[in-house]
């Protein structure tokens, strides 16, 4: 595939330009490009300069809230509800990991969550948060639903993505970032607008029969839960689809299931309920990441099936990814998807991203 190199510096101005030609102030539109070009740089592509064009147009129509900062309703030592307040993602997913890293610090544990938010880029950028501490960090949303459940045809749960940190010895960390679903909805709009096939499992079409075509899940069909079929364990991914609800819109009190809006349809807000905990190992047993050191090494050192393929733990391929963006200079974007947003750009007069192959 051509792809043009672009660097992480470049990447977040233009999207930052952007945002503040949409109508975004400087602090949240910041906010939003550090957040999209991480999950770039850690090869989650589907949640980076991809979306961009979605928070414009959240913004432009005024459905997203483009002033304002996240409040806080009610409080303890350890726990807090924030109202969003309409926002973008990023801003008050930074307010509330902040809040949780700081109740935690005073109490051991801290458990926030939102309402009125609206989409936060990648769950890991808010866990990640909390390893600059030496803690554990969690991050949890729901989202539009998106998900056919097991036994079912139509779509009543989001994606619902998870994300756990842990912090290891020597700056290593363990750091898992997954949907519940089989795949993440923008690698299926990746692989349909670079006319491509979706491997099979990923998702069905609108009588719930599994699909190759990603127009055919796009169009009226869904995503499977994670572990695809009932009889290959889907009902599992069900399962922590519901949990990731329940630690969101239910205890958020937030829109949830159903009721969140459609995909990519601003006729009304968002209104998503988001989860952040931050954990501090040192009210726990001593060593702690010197044990997760030892767990991490335990797997990596294991015998692979293939020579060439080691053993990883979750982390792992977003930092070989990352250290390929730094050796070749910049991050990897397919050339369709840098002229798709300077396509947007150009319509918020913003100087275009370089394409060089």
């Amino acid at each position: 595939m051509s792809r043009c190199h672009v660097s992480k510096t470049d990447a977040a101005h233009f999207i930052q330009q952007c945002m503040e030609a949409a109508g975004s102030n400087t602090a949240h539109a910041k906010a939003l490009a550090e957040v999209l070009v991480e999950g770039d740089y850690r090869g989650h592509f589907s949640h980076g300069l991809n979306r961009l064009d979605m928070y414009v147009k959240d913004i432009q129509s005024g459905i997203c809230s483009a002033q304002g900062e996240p409040l806080v309703e009610k409080e303890t030592a350890a726990t807090a509800l924030v109202d969003g307040r309409n926002l973008l993602g990023p801003v008050v997913g930074n307010f509330c990991m902040d809040l949780a890293i700081q109740k935690a610090r005073e109490a051991g544990i801290g458990w926030v969550v939102a309402k009125g938010s609206n989409h936060y880029g990648i769950a890991g950028f808010y866990s990640m948060q909390a390893l600059k501490h030496g803690m554990i960090g969690m991050s949890f949303t729901n989202t539009s639903p998106l998900v056919v459940p097991t036994r079912a045809k139509e779509c009543t749960l989001g994606t619902n993505p998870l994300s756990v940190a842990a912090p290891a010895a020597n700056g290593d960390s363990f750091v898992l970032d997954m949907a519940t679903s089989s795949v993440a909805l923008g690698k299926v709009e990746l692989y349909a607008r670079n006319n491509e096939k979706v491997p099979y499992g990923w998702g069905c079409d609108h009588q719930g029969k599994v699909t190759e075509n990603p127009e055919e899940v796009l169009d009226g069909g869904g995503l499977l839960s994670l572990g695809g079929s009932e009889l290959t364990g889907g009902y599992k991914g069900y399962g922590l689809s519901m949990m990731v609800e329940i630690f969101c819109g239910i205890l958020a009190g937030a829109a949830y299931s159903k009721n969140v809006r459609t995909w990519r349809v601003t006729d009304r807000v968002a209104n998503l309920g988001q989860c952040f905990v931050a954990i501090n190992p040192n009210c726990f047993a001593p060593g702690f990441e010197t044990r997760v050191s030892d767990l991490l090494q335990i797997h990596r050192n294991l015998e692979p099936i293939s020579g060439n393929d080691a053993v990883l733990v979750a982390g792992d391929p977003e930092k070989q990814h990352m250290d390929q963006c730094d050796a070749k200079g910049g991050i990897p974007y397919h050339i369709n998807v840098v002229k798709h947003m300077n396509s947007v750009a150009q319509k918020l007069n913003v100087a275009a991203l370089p394409m060089d192959v």
